[in-house]
């Protein structure tokens, strides 16, 4: 049974072939552009001056610099004309040797009458500005064999023309011919170009530099970071960025003061009655059914700190340049503490500006889920290389040889309150909140946490942060 489509026919590519092979060529243009805003300001600025200069170029040497070449090779062709005409009137040796000085005195031109020569049989110059404009015009003016040598000397071009019984040699100089001043235009044109290059650079980076600083303030701020010295610069423009920025920053930093606040009230309130609670169940005894109370009344408190600590989030605590090793150790001695086997391993630099206690308790919440449910956790801190825009990134990869987590609910673990119907909890007996709380943390930092699967059988939690 063969499956038949309407509308296609034997041979024909499908569409979707065609459009792939298909490459647009504004797209490879945008490939071929620079990111960076300096350079692509620069290409704007120094595009349109090498057209420029193209252009210029090309009709001062195609138009002005032809000009002039012709009319100089105009001259030229009738002075040697007319001492030809001169000297075929009576062509006699006192009247050549008459002609040659009146010429050189008077015209600038040597110019020797030589009887028994004949044109060279070499090929005579056929190539190039000026010899176009020679040749036409000893064609147009002499009616007689000719032979002309634009090459062999710098300063001079050897003309020679044939008469009867010999041949009328002129090594006339290469100034009268064509411009040879032409290249003090070009000098000119390029080093003023080059001037106002060097102007432009200096004035484009002044108006980048605001820019910059802009973007490494969101950036400072994106990873938890101080930008208090910031101040707006530069252009109208980008003031008004930098004075929306600092407004947006302020207005994220007043809902979040805002948000701790109202949940730290909520949270005292509900403290008070608690240790009455706890008070009331310290007077009754040691019988098992308040044991079981004292042991809710204990896990209510902790849940309020739970809440309480995933509202603050990582406000309230200024960034510190920071060991990395030196903190992931303290770590684990303290999930040692708590009978859990931890292993590290460090590779690279490991000194970042972090908010410590911050971030102290986004790797506990990581190191010691992982040890709740694995006999084993290994603890890797890599500093990659440097990229082109920055100073590289850090990965904590935190594995264990547990029972690890179903593939379709790596990402759901991060909701807060979320927990597992699995064996493994990430969050046993608490309130869901450990792993949102410590996603939270990175991304305050710039940095996220991801979830895989672990070579070592269990799961794998990667703390990207970047330096």
């Amino acid at each position: 049974m063969t499956e038949t489509r309407t509308g296609e026919h034997a041979g024909a590519p499908p569409p979707r072939e065609e459009s792939h092979l298909r490459v647009h060529p504004f797209l490879l243009l945008k490939r071929a552009m620079p990111r960076g805003l300096y350079w692509r300001s620069l290409i704007i600025i120094v595009a349109p001056m090498v057209l420029l200069q193209f252009v210029v170029t090309y009709v001062f040497l195609e138009r002005h610099w032809q000009l002039v070449t012709e009319r100089l090779s105009a001259k030229t062709v009738a002075e040697i004309a007319l001492l030809l005409s001169d000297y075929q009137e009576n062509p006699t040796p006192e009247r050549a040797t008459r002609i040659s000085a009146r010429a050189g005195h008077d015209l600038g031109l040597p110019v020797a009458f030589l009887d028994g020569e004949e044109l060279p049989e070499t090929p005579s110059s056929t190539s190039g500005l000026l010899a176009d404009s020679l040749n036409d015009e000893l064609r147009r003016r002499i009616t007689r064999p000719y032979w002309i040598n634009t090459a062999n000397y710098t300063e001079y071009v050897d003309i020679r023309i044939a008469y009867d019984g010999g041949v009328m040699r002129v090594l006339t100089p290469a100034s009268h011919v064509y411009a040879s001043n032409s290249h003090i235009f070009l000098v000119w044109m390029f080093s003023t170009s080059i001037v106002l290059l060097v102007v432009a650079l200096l004035f484009l980076r002044n108006q980048i530099r605001p820019i910059e600083r802009l973007a490494e303030a969101a950036e400072s701020f994106g990873m938890g970071r101080d930008v208090a010295n910031y101040r707006p610069q530069g252009a109208s423009e980008v003031r008004r960025a930098a004075q929306a920025f600092m407004e947006m920053r302020a207005r994220i930093e007043r809902q979040i003061e805002q948000r701790t606040a109202m949940l730290a009230g909520v949270s005292h309130d509900l403290r008070t009655p608690l240790t009455r609670f706890k008070l009331q169940l310290a007077m009754l005894g040691d019988s098992p059914e308040f044991i079981e109370l004292r042991e809710d009344v204990a896990e209510m408190e902790r849940m309020l700190g739970d809440y309480l600590e995933f509202a603050r989030g990582h406000q309230g605590e200024a960034s510190e340049e920071t060991d990395l090793g030196e903190l992931i150790e303290e770590v684990r001695d303290d999930s040692h503490r708590k009978g859990h086997d931890v292993r590290l391993e460090f590779h690279g630099d490991l000194t970042l500006p972090l908010r410590r206690n911050a971030f102290k308790r986004c790797l506990t919440n990581v190191i010691d889920n992982a040890g709740k449910y694995a006999e084993h956790v290994w603890v890797t801190a890599i500093r990659d290389a440097e990229t082109d825009g920055g100073g590289g990134s850090i990965d904590i990869l935190v594995d264990d040889d547990g029972e690890g987590i179903p593939e379709e609910q790596l990402e759901e673990v991060f909701r807060p309150f979320y927990r597992l119907d699995a064996a493994r909890n990430l969050d046993k007996g608490g309130t869901g909140l450990g792993l949102a709380i410590a996603r939270d943390i990175a991304r305050g930092h710039g940095g996220d946490i991801t979830l895989s699967r672990s070579p070592m059988g269990g799961l794998r939690a990667i703390i990207h942060l970047p330096v």
